[in-house]
């Protein structure tokens, strides 16, 4: 789950899959955390909304559906700025304005206030934080990414585990207004997680070479081409356009069964809390069953396969679906609930790491605000579609049977398209990947550098490049390093 912004510079530098990556990790799953879990998390107070200003259920379920719409639909935005910015500035100001958003609403006087400030302001800021953290993961991860992203994906049913208990609590204790504030604050450990988000140093002796001012050295340059700050040149890739075809479809269905099985198990006239119960069984499994996903896709015999695993998983939750809308008995569908757990956290730990190994690291930052921004579309027409679908027929069976044929057929396009569209792509180096940094941290770490870099300088001005021309034509494994990094 996630990739790298486009650089503009020769400055590369190699994932170390741990060290400082493991507080980066962290940082991103408390990020997945709240941005998965708070639309579901603020659901809690709706109930006092609804008594406060005088509207309905239908009113108040905009509040979530308008924040999930900024979480997808900002992607191109997260993507011009973090490919201009950088990632850390991004999410510190990303976690400034989720907090502010939540501050603002606790003084509403409106549930248009409640709209602007939640919805809007709050989604955008988790939107510059997800989608950041998801490109820092991959910076830092290469031979160990999937098992990063599956347990970074981990963070959704765990916050919303911890996040929807809070929120009846602060509700009862503090009413909404006291809650939304307390909400608030909590969202400022957005900015804390950005912090975590270091930019990788660059090796100090190529660094040295390049900045020496020797002229063999200086030949091995090119001009570099102007970084875009979101490129469109992905909707070239065969690849990608297969991946957000089968993702756009996935998401219309994938949704759907968390959002009514609590419903369907009340309309066959169980109590609430068992009711309840359902969604605390899928996130319990859904918790384990994402970083297990991660460890078992990055493995050797499995990683090249892992877009075949992927539609595996949406065969897997469709099947699921299909199965599950015969459910009749809470037995049935506690079992549904355990392997859409399963499935469901499969999917979500895959979904990111299929669209890095599609388009590759430098195009990742791009191609993951366009296809979150198509998968806005979908979000938006998924559980309401369904709803109209119910309201028609007044058969919950017909809901899951429509979420399951979405799913199972996202998954033969991704597997079908895969295997007869696209062609071999040439296999990313394992531990070796290089990775490109933005212009802005790149300027960012020469700063920091300065002094040193001053007397490396000075020294191959007096003498030294003679030495260095020598070494690079002698050694053969150097020049081609030099010709890695720096073009």
């Amino acid at each position: 789950m996630g990739g790298v912004a486009l650089d503009d510079g020769p400055t590369g530098v190699k994932a170390p899959d741990g060290g400082w990556g493991w507080a980066v990790l962290v940082g991103c799953f408390v990020i997945t955390g709240f941005s998965y879990a708070f639309p579901k998390a603020v659901s809690v107070f709706f109930k006092e909304l609804i008594r406060e200003f005088g509207v309905g259920y239908s009113d108040t379920a905009w509040i979530s559906s308008i924040l999930l719409a900024m979480l997808y639909g900002t992607g191109p935005l997260c993507s011009v700025l973090v490919n201009k910015f950088g990632c850390r500035p991004v999410m510190m100001v990303g976690g400034l304005f989720a907090s502010l958003g939540m501050i603002m609403a606790s003084f509403a006087t409106s549930i248009i206030h409640i709209y602007l400030s939640t919805g809007v302001v709050t989604g955008l800021g988790l939107a510059l934080n997800f989608q950041p953290s998801l490109i820092m993961l991959n910076r830092y991860f290469s031979e160990k990414r999937p098992l990063a992203n599956g347990l970074a994906a981990a963070g959704s049913p765990v916050a919303l585990c911890c996040l929807s208990p809070l929120g009846q609590v602060l509700q009862y204790n503090y009413g909404w207004r006291g809650g939304f504030l307390i909400l608030g604050g909590m969202l400022l450990n957005c900015c804390a997680c950005g912090a975590l988000m270091r930019p990788l140093l660059p090796p100090k002796k190529l660094k040295s070479l390049e900045e020496s001012g020797d002229g063999a050295v200086q030949e091995q340059k090119k001009p570099q081409p102007k970084k875009r700050l979101l490129d469109f040149s992905v909707f070239k890739d065969r690849g990608f356009l297969i991946y957000t075809i089968a993702a756009s479809v996935m998401v219309l269905g994938l949704f759907v069964p968390p959002v009514f099985v609590v419903s369907y198990a009340k309309e066959l006239k169980y109590e609430d809390t068992k009711s309840a119960l359902l969604l605390t069984i899928l996130g319990f499994v859904d918790m384990f069953a994402r970083p297990t996903c991660g460890l078992i896709a990055g493995t050797k015999w499995m990683r090249p396969k892992t877009v075949y695993l992927f539609s595996f998983a949406m065969i897997f939750n469709g099947c699921t679906d299909l199965i599950g809308s015969q459910a009749t008995t809470y037995v049935g569908l506690v079992v549904f609930c355990i392997f859409f757990g399963m499935s469901y956290g499969m999917v979500g730990a895959l979904q990111f790491e299929v669209l890095m190994a599609i388009v590759g690291t430098e195009k990742f930052s791009s191609a993951i605000g366009l296809v979150l921004l198509m998968e806005a579309i979908a979000v938006l027409l998924g559980p309401p579609g369904a709803g109209r679908l119910l309201d028609a027929t007044h058969n919950y069976m017909y809901v899951f049977l429509l979420a399951g044929c979405e799913v199972t057929l996202s998954a033969f396009i991704l597997a079908i398209g895969n295997f007869l569209c696209i062609r071999k792509k040439q296999k990313e180096p394992e531990a070796k990947m290089e990775m490109a940094v933005t212009a802005a941290e790149t300027e960012e770490l020469r700063r920091s550098e300065d002094n040193e870099d001053s007397e490396v300088v000075h020294k191959g001005q007096n003498g030294k490049a003679g030495e260095v021309v020598n070494i690079v034509k002698g050694n053969t494994a150097l020049v081609e390093t030099l010709n890695t990094c720096i073009f």
